[in-house]
């Protein structure tokens, strides 16, 4: 396809050319149903006047100014209303550009929080397996979707991985309740072998995305993630870059749960996929660690606070309050709930869950065993590009999700 480098070498791309509202336009003037957003990002739609009218405003009076000289009005605009957007007491925003980069960010606040408090041994962040954090070096050691981390395996950090709350696949083979969350004690257990004197934060994704497509942990879940957290001195970060700025019917998907993390990270809707954007959002125990001791940030990006993107950012939250958009995630989450239920009626249909708008559908060669398809089979592969070819673009997950 010409000169750009693509993901996958040997596949024909569709070529994009225009968007409108839920949909897509190919040169051929082929539609296509974006049911995903783009992958969970265009939370408002393509072409929405308000937003363009934002970019081309801001770009009139400045595109960029360099964060490490000076501040800028789109930015400060944006990082206020956001933090009206965030759990109370989580009221510090660091913008940044990209998800990846917001997760490796927090990595490294994660340590310079302890760090200022006289504990620098406490560096190494536990995730989970069957999850996804970003691409870079330091997302991707705390990711735990083993197919991404295989061929850069030399390079990743060895960080400890605790069982995902996978109610279907319970890896321990009970059930809930009768299960005494023994996902989250499982985090525990870890400390213990590990030693928490080395342990500086526990991140994941409250809805788990692509990876296990909408494992909805139960609610117990969270707050026993909390105490465990809390007991060890290690702090909690939500990655919400996927779930956060109201897809699930929250403005954070933490907040069904009832639990304050330490740090939240956001990107994707936040800019609705027309600008990179992204943010880490601190707890005022973590800022005020680092205000009140070295009052530095030893780090830094060049499109931190941008102020194109921060304006995009501002117009897509304003667009999402004015419109209502984030109850709207709850009302309409239901209703596509309760049709996809209706799936299990096919035998290849094993589960379907999730919360909001962040839902998914596993596949299996057998209902009563859950049994699934031999990865040779390919069954997400075909069931994608069977939707492509009917013009609806979904995104597959693990396996046969």
């Amino acid at each position: 396809m010409g000169a750009q480098v693509l993901r996958d070498f040997k596949k024909e791309y569709p070529v994009i050319v225009r968007g409108k509202g839920v949909f897509l336009y190919d040169r051929a003037g082929r539609e296509y149903l974006d049911a995903v957003g783009g992958i969970s990002v265009v939370n408002v739609g393509h072409g929405v006047p308000e937003i363009i009218a934002a970019m081309r405003a801001q770009a009139e009076h400045v595109a960029f100014v360099h964060g490490g000289s000076f501040a800028n009005e789109a930015a400060m605009a944006l990082s206020e209303e956001l933090a009206t957007w965030a759990p109370k007491g989580m009221e510090h925003i660091l913008l940044l550009s990209g998800g990846s980069e917001a997760t490796e960010t927090a990595m490294k606040l994660a340590h310079q929080y302890h760090l200022e408090r006289g504990k620098a041994g406490k560096y190494r962040i536990i995730s989970r397996w069957i999850s996804y954090h970003g691409n870079t070096i330091g997302a991707l050691s705390m990711s735990g979707r083993t197919a991404w981390r295989r061929e850069f395996t030399p390079y990743l950090q060895n960080f400890p991985k605790i069982h995902p709350p996978y109610c279907y696949r319970c890896p321990y083979g009970k059930s809930y309740p009768g299960c005494g969350i023994a996902c989250a004690e499982d985090l525990e257990r870890v400390i213990t072998l590990e030693g928490a004197e080395g342990i500086a934060a526990f991140i994941a994704e409250p809805v788990i995305g692509t990876s296990a497509a909408g494992v909805t942990p139960p609610p117990e879940y969270y707050p026993r993630i909390r105490e465990i957290c809390d007991k060890h001195d290690i702090l909690f970060i939500a990655d919400e870059v996927i779930t956060g700025v109201g897809r699930t019917g929250k403005n954070f998907a933490i907040e069904h749960w009832g639990v304050m993390p330490d740090m939240i990270t956001t990107a994707k809707a936040l800019s609705s996929g027309y600008a990179p954007l992204a943010a880490v959002i601190l707890h005022d125990k973590v800022y005020n660690a680092i205000a009140t001791g070295s009052g530095h940030m030893t780090q830094g990006f060049t499109y931190s606070g941008h102020p194109l993107c921060s304006a995009v950012g501002l117009a897509v939250l304003k667009y999402l309050k004015e419109h209502k958009l984030v109850e709207s995630a709850t009302r309409i989450g239901r209703i596509l709930l309760q049709r996809l239920e209706s799936l299990k009626r096919f035998p290849i249909v094993g589960d379907v869950r999730g919360i909001g708008l962040i839902l998914g559908v596993e596949f299996v060669a057998d209902q009563a065993s859950k049994r699934p398809f031999p990865p040779e089979v390919g069954v997400t592969r075909r069931i994608v590009e069977a939707a492509l070819a009917e013009g609806v673009m979904v995104v597959p997950g693990m396996g046969g999700m």
